[in-house]
């Protein structure tokens, strides 16, 4: 599988190229899934998904203009036989990961089956917005803010600081973007120095590739890269 890992989607002429290199054609030749799970923890969280499919940030990723588009909701992938889901996500071109609450959305990464998949994605392109991107690295860089939205006693609590590390770095996103969001350098890099992983500062006109393990960055904006803490 190849990643895309941005802040706030496809913001500006550099990502959407990146993109194309990654499926190997255009956007308007592939077929995409798009993931809202993450943001259904939040107060208006329906309503927050339905803007990234229809509303005012539909074209960072979801109308981009895809051949073929459809949702797929990770709640209700336990309760469905595979072979009723299975088979579209293997044809997918890439599925679009979208923002939210870390915790919960790598919880449904995994307890949906949908994580167990990855393996064998080769050729499918992950794009992961803001938590979506956070989701697939070694690190969540919001763990202690997530715990607030988990149910006492609820598993999805269990190893809450790890993502699903299929990258051995992580990402903070929306560097220092102005809204209460934002991540100032500052924080970032107090919290980067207790992390023994590599950290990517990113603002939302910042994403990073991932092919066979091999990082770049494209950028309109700004970034930063932390090392990772020294061993004591």
């Amino acid at each position: 599988m190849r990643l895309l890992l941005t802040s706030q989607g496809v913001t500006n002429p550099s990502i959407r190229g990146a993109l194309v290199d990654l499926l190997g054609k255009p956007v308007e030749e592939a077929s995409a899934l798009f993931v809202p799970t993450g943001v259904y923890p939040f107060g208006g969280g329906a309503g927050m998904a339905w803007d990234a499919m229809s509303g005012s940030r539909s074209d960072q990723l979801v109308g981009l203009g895809w051949r073929t588009l459809g949702v797929l909701e990770l709640t209700a992938l336990p309760t469905i036989r595979p072979e009723m889901w299975v088979p579209a996500v293997r044809e997918a071109d890439a599925l679009l990961v979208w923002g939210g609450d870390v915790l919960y959305l790598t919880h449904w990464l995994r307890a949906s089956g949908l994580a167990d998949l990855f393996p064998s994605l080769t050729d499918t392109v992950y794009v992961g917005v803001s938590a979506g991107a956070i989701a697939v690295t070694s690190h969540n860089v919001d763990a202690e803010f997530d715990l607030g939205f988990v149910p006492d006693g609820h598993p999805m609590a269990d190893d809450a600081e790890h993502g699903l590390g299929l990258v051995d770095f992580t990402v903070v996103p929306h560097l220092d973007h102005p809204d209460a969001h934002g991540a100032p350098l500052a924080e970032v890099e107090a919290w980067a120095a207790t992390i023994p992983a590599p950290t990517y500062a990113i603002d939302d006109d910042t994403a990073l590739t991932v092919v066979d393990g091999t990082v770049e960055v494209i950028s309109e904006g700004s970034w930063k890269l932390i090392p990772p803490a020294t061993p004591r």
